[in-house]
């Protein structure tokens, strides 16, 4: 809270070279590489840092195998280049993964010509992967006895890349690692506009928090837009044109008890024919997508949409018990903000539009607007992004500085020798094979060197807080000094995925939530847990 306060003071009083609006993926990578490269940054947004597509992606770093179909390889090369570069630069959070496929009789492909396919696909990323494999009725039930083979003829198996940890605690490591090199960030600052004064834009703000009689001016020479499915509407309130629009495409998933024993993901052909993926979650399991056009991005799940997600899968798992609402432990819903030069979502195939992502810079005032993107590409943005910011005459002193990556091995291999000095070697849960130490390093790389000091002088520290949870009480303590976290839900569902896998009820029931609450906010922390369960009733 100390953080978030003492930066809407700054946001008010400093001029910067940079503003970005939007704390999705697109706007935390282009403040992070610009903050890192030395321009003067503020980031804002109106909710929380990914609060909204990006944290409700299927948590895939993927190279875009379903453009094979519409013969897209230079887009699947790109993707497939950008996936590489990613698992290369952050390999404690995002790692090869397997994918289990099967088709069904009177798919509109025989398994063999689609294992050719994989093997292309293969192929065009650059062999970085495991190779692919092709998958008989009968291996597919000996390996996968939960698929049901009864229907198919048979499938193939393929490797792309998905992340270990949630979606929006990924997209939050941009965010601190744009803070840590000098970039003023805040979040639940929504805008409400902005105009061009001479060389500067004035955009007017409101600390969302505060409430009425808020507003006030934050002044840079350069305005990104990367409000995600409502860069048009901001676009309006500043009076850019542009020649990209968005088509919004809802997905949901349903997040229910484990169902595959192997870290692999499962994956189908829907009846409306688009991929469908069983993905592993730690303890549970995450399936879905839908894709469903919508001309507002403030939607939700359908009884419709659970229907949809629940007879696909039951459609293919040998289950006694086939799954119901009952086993829902939580949902995910998001709008995909799919660019497209046309009117939205007129034209191609709406199921067949690309998340390649667009740029569009207004050179006379300054401005840029990014449409469509996703995680995969996420590095490739925010290096484009830099280089568009230096055209338009912001000095970037650190221009060729890597702004991305994990710590070098060196601050690893003491990392991990002082976590071993402490004993930090034992397993995080009877069901897991992950070593506590490795969770550490995967979520917070160099600083979890501060998390290993503290449990030195506290071993309570090491104790994990919330009950049923993998979150120590020496991460919660992290979180209320570095993570901005201004609401409870922030630390629940978005740098951490409490919420993700545990039901609301037992949620509010664990044992050290209290506590949890105290350290996040003091003597707030009563008013913020009535805050988030009324929002959860």
């Amino acid at each position: 809270m100390k953080l978030r306060a003492s930066n809407l003071i700054k946001l008010r009083q400093l001029e910067f070279d940079v503003l970005v609006v939007g704390g999705g993926i697109n706007g935390a990578v282009s403040a992070a590489a610009l903050a890192g490269k030395g321009a003067q940054v503020a980031l804002i947004d109106r909710g929380d840092f990914a609060g909204l597509t990006s944290m409700n992606t299927s948590n895939l770093a993927w190279g875009g195998i379903k453009y094979m179909e519409t013969w897209d390889f230079a887009l699947v090369r790109k993707l497939c280049a950008s996936r590489n570069h990613l698992m290369r630069s952050f390999p404690s959070t995002v790692q090869e993964i397997r994918f289990f496929t099967t088709l069904a009789k009177g798919f509109r492909y025989r398994p063999r010509a689609l294992l050719l396919g994989a093997w292309l696909y293969w192929l065009i990323g650059n062999c970085f992967t495991r190779t692919p494999r092709f998958l008989a009725p009968a291996r597919i039930h000996r390996e996968e006895p939960i698929v049901d083979i009864g229907n198919a003829t048979g499938g193939f198996e393929y490797s792309d890349a998905y992340l270990h940890d949630n979606d929006a605690r990924f997209v939050f490591n941009f965010v601190r690692t744009a803070l840590d090199r000098g970039c003023v960030a805040a979040n639940y600052v929504e805008s409400l506009g902005a105009k061009r004064e001479g060389n500067w834009w004035a955009a007017r703000a409101r600390d969302v928090i505060a409430g009425p009689g808020s507003e006030f001016e934050i002044r840079a020479r350069v305005l990104i837009n990367a409000a995600g499915p409502y860069v048009d509407a901001h676009n309006v309130l500043t009076g850019e044109k542009t020649e990209h629009h968005h088509a919004l495409s809802k997905g949901i998933h349903l997040i229910v008890k484990r169902l595959v024993a192997e870290r692999r993901v499962l994956a189908f052909f829907a009846d409306d024919g688009r991929l469908f993926f069983v993905i592993p979650m730690g303890n549970r399991t995450c399936i879905g997508t839908t894709d469903t056009p919508v001309s507002d991005p403030s939607v939700g799940v359908t009884d419709d949409d659970i229907d949809f997600v629940l007879d696909n899968i039951n459609k293919r798992l040998t289950r006694d018990d086939p799954l119901t609402r009952a086993d829902i432990i939580a949902t995910r819903c998001g709008v995909r903000p799919l660019a497209v030069k046309a009117e939205p979502g007129k034209g191609r195939d709406f199921l067949q539009l690309s998340r390649k992502h667009a740029v569009e810079t207004d050179r006379g005032t300054a401005h840029i607007s990014i449409f469509g993107g996703k995680l995969t590409d996420c590095l490739n943005v925010g290096d484009e992004i830099s280089e568009l910011v230096r055209s338009l005459g912001i000095a970037l002193p650190y221009a060729k500085y890597r702004w991305y990556g994990e710590a070098p091995d060196t601050v690893r291999e003491e990392f991990f020798h002082q976590a071993r000095l402490i004993g930090l070697d034992g397993y995080t849960a009877p069901e897991s094979s992950e070593l506590l130490s490795t969770r550490l390093w995967r979520r917070y790389g160099a600083e979890a060197l501060g998390l290993l000091e503290n449990i030195r002088e506290d071993p309570r520290q090491a104790e994990v807080l919330i009950k049923g949870t993998e979150y120590l009480r020496c991460e919660v303590a992290q979180a209320a000094r570095r993570e901005m976290i201004t609401k409870l839900e922030d630390f629940l569902r978005r740098r951490s995925k409490i919420a993700l896998v545990e039901r609301t009820e037992d949620i509010r029931r664990s044992p050290g939530l209290a506590e949890a609450c105290e350290l996040l906010f003091g003597d707030q922390a009563s008013a913020k847990l009535a805050e988030y369960f009324a929002a959860h009733a």
